[in-house]
């Protein structure tokens, strides 16, 4: 409330809202360093602090964008559940997916797209956290296997970004079935001799850890990704003891043997195409 007004005639005083100055989602404090960031200087430096270097999340279009120098095609963009448990929580299943799919504009958590590495043409699959988590339900295990499929008659690498909670509950066995299903796929891959590499984002959890994820010929993370199966928390309560610092996250993994190469993401598009031109030359 204002302790003084003005009363002459004729001279208009702006409101309290005409004041406000409108800051609301231009600044974002790093979860890393915790200093804040102009937006816009985060969005310019692909979602990485220009600060301390820590990786925030990019959904799956981003990064389908990132690795792709130039246009990229989009396959069976149309698939979606059928929902096969007739499932319901606090919610059914039908509507939570319905609110998804309008929300994301996508019809389940994975984009699979084909464009250009490097000299390399590549299949690439991306997870979307934001689409329930970035369960595996069986669109995902049909949209990978597909393009591992195309990965075979073409004879072009493969790419499978993961960022995902696990398998999708609301489905049930039949999520449990990708791990198998996608496994099979990439055996069937790995005999032509086409190769394919896994990259592990934040986080990357559950049935998709203990299948696809850990069978790339490189398996790649970004720096401070939390990747294992069950999380650090669940692993504490049962064994009743204090996990080391660093637990699960992609450097600890590195020097445990776990992964081959932890890749900053403004380097993924150059370390993919290197990679590519080693396995394929």
């Amino acid at each position: 409330m204002s302790w003084f007004k003005r009363d002459k005639p004729g001279v208009d005083t702006p409101s309290d809202a005409d004041r406000t100055v409108r800051t609301e989602g231009l600044w974002v404090k790093c979860d890393g360093c915790k200093q804040i960031i102009f937006r816009q200087d985060l969005e310019d430096n692909r979602r990485v602090c220009p600060k301390c270097g820590f990786h925030f999340r990019i959904d799956a279009r981003e990064w389908l964008d990132l690795i792709f120098e130039g246009e990229w095609t989009e396959f069976d963009s149309n698939l979606a559940s059928t929902d096969p448990m007739q499932f319901a929580d606090s919610k059914p299943y039908k509507a939570r997916l319905a609110g998804m799919q309008q929300t994301l504009n996508m019809k389940d958590a994975i984009l699979s797209g084909q464009g250009k590495i490097g000299n390399h043409t590549v299949n690439v699959c991306s997870m979307e956290l934001k689409f329930i988590g970035g369960s595996m339900g069986a669109v995902m295990g049909e949209k990978i296997t597909r393009a591992v499929e195309r990965s075979i008659e073409n004879r072009q690498p493969l790419v499978i970004v993961s960022a995902t909670g696990g398998a999708r509950m609301q489905e049930g066995a039949v999520s449990l079935m990708q791990m198998a299903k996608i496994s099979s796929a990439l055996m069937r891959l790995d005999e032509v001799g086409v190769p394919y590499i896994s990259v592990l984002t934040d986080p990357t959890t559950g049935g998709v850890t203990a299948s696809f994820a850990m069978l790339g010929d490189l398996n790649i993370a970004e720096p401070g990704a939390l990747i294992g199966f069950a999380g650090p928390r669940v692993i504490e309560q049962t064994i009743r003891q204090k996990l080391p610092e660093g637990f699960q996250r992609s450097e600890f993994l590195l020097t445990h043997g776990f992964l081959d190469a932890v890749v900053k993401r403004h380097d993924i598009r150059d370390f993919l195409a290197r990679s590519f031109d080693f396995f394929v030359n």
